[in-house]
């Protein structure tokens, strides 16, 4: 209805005090050159107050004056831009103020209204709406966000602007849906963004959610959800509240809700309601003990003195929350004082009188309640609490926006017809100054002026609203000023788990997946991020320590030159080189001995100079190993040994001959001895070259670096790439060392001679019990020991061959020189054909 219909209650009013707000209404609708609609609550359809045995006065007064204020505020600001000089000068703005009772559906009908052809009550049904003249050229509110969903989809279509002072849901943003969509209030999502702070800032994260079942409820709940999980915070317990209190089973809905939260046993409620809901959750939190916890909320239910008129209230617990950050309006005030005193006068009631005789009845014919009438002292004090800057920019945003599409000037404005789409071009794009702040429409048409940060402080049983913070973009809280429900006066925890510390990952334990155990990442992994519930694998170049945020490159393992353990084997290198070089030396010395030439002669020299070689074929796997380095280790060592086995060969075969086969040794014996024993030694060591060839081939040792056997270093070592190449290398001298074994362990000596078949005997014995043990560590073997066991098992054969055949040898030739003699070092082929003979 329009607010002039109510001008019959006002009989007598000229003497009577308190007034109803019906009579201030009607002199809140007036004609001009261009006519702004109002939107604004004065019903309490919705408000369900039917459920009451009768309407408290403070609920009534608020609601109330809250549409009254707001209805004031619209004709203050336009009262101001008619007085004004520069803004549009020459015209004269118009106002007409329609009830919304916050029901959508009263809402709808003074919107139809609006859309109406000027001077008719028709909607015109165009293709082309660009020449549509409707009744209004801009609309001012309404307050809540369901109404504007509905609203603003008929604005929408005639692209007639629209400006809310209350409306904050998000879905408002889209400009697609919504392109005449105007607010003057932050949306939800700016809201949302400062208690995702808040609660990070004091570390609650485990906390509750409730909303009332309204577009406004469910929509903030909805963005916070969204906003919490990618912020570490869990919801304990989300749940909507009923906005119809009448409704059989709204009680029954609050207590389950009450229960659900207790058994959470979150220490943090987040309420996104409107006054009354958020009173009835208060009201049967109290009754039904549910312990006092941090309630966060917004402006929607935080200035309420509905919320604050709870018994007991104050034992709520602490209640923070966010309201927008506003101006004042200088000279509201006084406004509103100077028009409740001329209400009192008889001449206010006579042009009321008139008014409503002009206003056609049949437009509206009904109306929604009212609580009864409204005095100054009423309404005093709620001029400090309700926000009345957001109307005021709201009315100065459509002006600022006919003033720039008329072309006004200091000296006046063109009296020219502008349609209500020319003027969103102009509320897009340029900013506007109100009191001397600018105000400008960003990309979803919303201002945000930011948010302050209060505290409901009880000092002898008033509530005062303590400020304690604000958010612009970031969030600054004093906490000290804030002084919590807790014994010590400082914030309680609210958390199912507790922030992991950087190393740590989240172990998820039951079947809240918000509930977690923080555990350390393990060796060779790291934490990559605060939200992980796993930690990341290193790459194969990098190692880690257990809870580690990062990962380091590995250091190269390999046996180094100036390690102790290859100092220590390098030092018995030598000493095993010295030894062959010294036997040698011994060996040349007394070349002609007996001894000597029944050891081999010449050939035992040989033997001795490859001994000295696969002794210095250590130092191959002493360094860092490379491609190329690789398959030289394999191949010097069995060559070496090869000469070494092959010039050992021929007296084998030459004993074997004697003592075996005495009737064939005389027509074979000149082919293991003399000069065609190094016939032998040729072939053999060819032989062994040319196995050498096909392993190259086959598959040579290559340079393998192992990721896995050391945690923190990569192993670099020489890996066989095939084991039939190496069993094909290593195999022909096992073969000759059996050989030789199998000539020399059954031979017997004549007494008071040398034995040369002992020495070869052990020789080979020993290379055999090493080679088994080297086999079995060789092949298993994956740290940087593998290099030392070559060494070690190089150096047991050479020594073996030394201290088993020529050390012995080398003793007589030193320290019994009486045993070198040509009876007790006799060739068994020399004696044998004497025997023959006999």
């Amino acid at each position: 209805m329009q607010l002039g219909l109510g001008l019959g209650l006002c009989l007598g009013c000229a003497r009577a005090a308190p007034l109803s707000p019906w009579c201030l209404s009607a002199q809140l609708s007036r004609p001009g050159d261009f006519v702004l609609g109002g939107l604004f609550p004065f019903g309490k359809d919705t408000l369900n107050l039917a459920a009451r045995s009768e309407p408290t006065p403070l609920l009534c007064d608020r609601l109330f004056t809250d549409g009254l204020i707001w209805a004031l505020a619209m004709r203050f600001a336009i009262e101001q831009i008619n007085n004004s000089s520069w803004l549009l000068p020459g015209l004269t703005l118009g106002y007409d103020l329609r009830d919304t009772c916050f029901e959508p559906l009263v809402a709808l009908q003074p919107s139809l209204l609006f859309l109406t052809r000027n001077g008719t009550r028709a909607i015109g049904v165009l293709c082309d709406y660009s020449e549509y003249q409707p009744r209004v050229t801009a609309v001012i509110g309404p307050h809540k966000s369901d109404l504007c969903l509905l609203t603003a989809k008929l604005f929408s279509s005639f692209l007639i602007p629209q400006v809310s002072y209350g409306a904050s849901s998000e879905a408002l943003s889209n400009t697609e849906l919504y392109p005449s969509f105007y607010r003057t209030v932050p949306s939800d999502k700016n809201l949302v963004e400062a208690v995702v702070l808040l609660l990070n800032h004091f570390g609650w994260n485990w906390v509750a959610t409730v909303a009332s079942d309204d577009e406004y409820g469910r929509g903030a709940q909805a963005l916070f959800l969204s906003m919490a999980g990618t912020n570490s915070i869990c919801i304990a317990f989300e749940g909507l509240i009923p906005t119809e209190l009448a409704e059989p089973d709204a009680t029954k809905q609050l207590e389950n809700t009450i229960k659900l939260i207790n058994s959470t046993k979150v220490n943090v409620i987040v309420l996104f309601a409107h006054s009354v809901p958020a009173q009835a959750l208060l009201q049967h939190s109290l009754a039904m003990g549910l312990g006092k916890k941090v309630w966060l909320g917004s402006e929607a239910w935080l200035l309420s003195d509905i919320a604050t008129s709870v018994p007991n209230i104050q034992s709520v617990g602490t209640v923070l929350g966010f309201v927008m950050r506003t101006g004042t309006v200088p000279g509201f005030q006084e406004f509103v004082a100077e028009l409740f005193s001329s209400v009192a006068q008889e001449e206010f009631c006579r042009r009321s009188r008139e008014l409503s005789g002009l206003e056609d009845t049949e437009v509206l014919d009904t109306h929604c309640g009212q609580c009864g009438n409204v005095t100054l002292g009423d309404i005093w004090p709620m001029l400090g609490v309700t926000p009345v800057q957001p109307v005021h920019v709201a009315v100065y945003s459509v002006a600022h926006a006919l003033h720039r599409a008329l072309g006004c000037t200091s000296k006046g404005c063109p009296k020219t017809p502008v349609r209500s789409w020319q003027l969103l071009h102009f509320m897009n794009t340029l900013p506007f100054e109100v009191n001397g702040q600018s105000f400008r429409f960003d990309q979803s048409h919303g201002t945000n002026t930011g948010y302050k940060l209060i505290l409901w402080d009880w000092r002898d049983g008033t509530v005062t609203y303590l400020p304690v913070g604000d958010y612009d973009q970031s969030l600054y809280v004093r906490t000290s000023q804030i002084q919590f429900h807790t014994p010590d006066k400082k914030e309680p925890t609210s958390e199912c788990f507790r922030r992991c510390q950087p190393g740590q990952f989240r172990r998820i334990k039951g079947f809240n997946l918000c509930c977690y155990d923080c555990t350390d990442c393990s060796e060779n992994t790291f934490w990559s991020s605060t939200d992980s519930t796993s930690c990341s694998p290193c790459p194969q170049h990098q190692w880690a320590p257990t809870r580690s945020t990062r990962c380091h490159d590995r250091t190269e393992r390999f046996l180094s030159w100036d390690e102790p353990l290859a100092v220590a084997l390098l030092t018995l290198v030598a000493l095993t080189a010295a030894l062959s070089c010294g036997a040698a030396l011994l060996f040349l010395q007394h070349l002609q001995s007996p001894l000597v030439q029944l050891a081999g002669g010449a050939r035992s020299l040989l033997a001795l100079l490859w001994l000295l070689l696969q002794s210095l074929s250590c130092c191959l796997h002493v360094g860092r190993p490379s491609a190329a380095l690789c398959p030289l280790q394999q191949l010097c060592y069995a060559l070496c040994l090869n000469g070494c086995l092959s010039s050992l060969l021929p007296k084998a075969l030459e004993i074997t001959l004697v003592t075996e086969f005495p009737r064939c040794a005389p027509r074979l014996l000149r082919w293991v001895t003399h000069g065609r024993a190094w016939l032998v030694v040729a072939v053999s060591i060819l032989t062994q070259v040319l196995l050498c060839w096909c392993h190259l081939h086959l598959g040579p040792d290559y340079l393998v670096a192992d990721y896995e056997s050391l945690p923190r270093e990569v192993l670099l070592v020489c890996g066989t790439q095939s084991w039939a190449a190496f069993a094909l290398l290593h195999g022909y001298n096992s073969c000759l060392a059996f050989v030789c074994f199998l000539c020399t362990f059954m031979v017997q000596t004549p007494g008071k001679r040398y034995n040369v078949a002992r020495g070869i005997t052990f020789a080979t014995f020993i290379y055999f019990i090493i080679w088994i043990f080297f086999l079995v560590i060789f092949a298993t073997l994956r740290t940087v020991l593998r290099a030392v066991t070559q060494i070690c098992t190089i150096l047991a054969t050479t020594l073996g061959i030394l201290g088993s055949y020529f050390v012995p040898k080398c003793y007589i030739l030193v320290f019994r020189p009486d045993l070198n003699t040509r009876d007790y070092c006799q060739n068994l082929s020399d004696e044998q054909p004497e025997e023959d003979r006999q």
